[in-house]
């Protein structure tokens, strides 16, 4: 009875350690796709579900940032995009059609399209202990054929186990929001 008691223990010791910091989604990636064709990138405004108006814009800043430093693609500063949008006419850029991913991609000169939502972007609390986290989701999308070639989401931060045991107040904003970013590009080219 006491090593049945140990091991329940030690199990939920370890359940709480996990909790709050991180979640992590399968990725789907479109076995098709030649990844290696992708050399423009345009990052479309992000959705924002958050009560903080500004989550969105920061997180697609620190994206578009995080991106352009692999040196792997070239993405196509925000101001273009802005622009591109309006002469377009494109109504709802969180949220392009087939046709409108098409039709920017061709304007731009860009081989692919990355639009994105943040659900979670703020403080968590869980008893005394308080800490930052997000939660956002992308997907990229071909230009020539508007199709979906890849979607993965990402969660990181709120209160760990240290946190609730010790008070701590976690990662800073902009690391969290770095840890997240790094999650999806690490996912994007696996």
């Amino acid at each position: 009875m006491r090593n049945h008691r140990a091991t329940a223990s030690a199990a939920t010791v370890a359940l709480l350690m996990g909790c709050g910091t991180s979640a992590s989604h399968k990725p789907y990636q479109d076995p098709s796709m030649d990844f290696a064709s992708i050399h423009t990138v345009v990052v479309m405004p992000f959705g924002n579900l958050t009560r903080d108006t500004a989550a969105g814009e920061r997180l697609r800043e620190v994206f578009s940032t995080m991106l352009l430093a692999t040196g792997a693609v070239y993405v196509v500063p925000p101001g273009e995009v802005w622009r591109a949008i309006a002469r377009l006419g494109i109504q709802d850029p969180r949220a392009p059609t087939t046709e409108e991913i098409t039709k920017i991609g061709a304007l731009l000169k860009a081989d692919a399209v990355i639009r994105g939502v943040v659900s979670e972007y703020g403080e968590v609390r869980s008893g005394s202990s308080v800490s930052n986290v997000i939660s956002m989701r992308l997907e990229m999308y071909e230009t020539s054929t508007g199709k979906s070639v890849w979607s993965a989401a990402s969660t990181k931060g709120g209160v760990n186990f240290g946190d609730r045991l010790f008070g701590g107040g976690g990662a800073p904003m902009n690391d969290t929001s770095e840890q997240v970013v790094d999650d999806l590009l690490n996912k994007l080219f696996r």
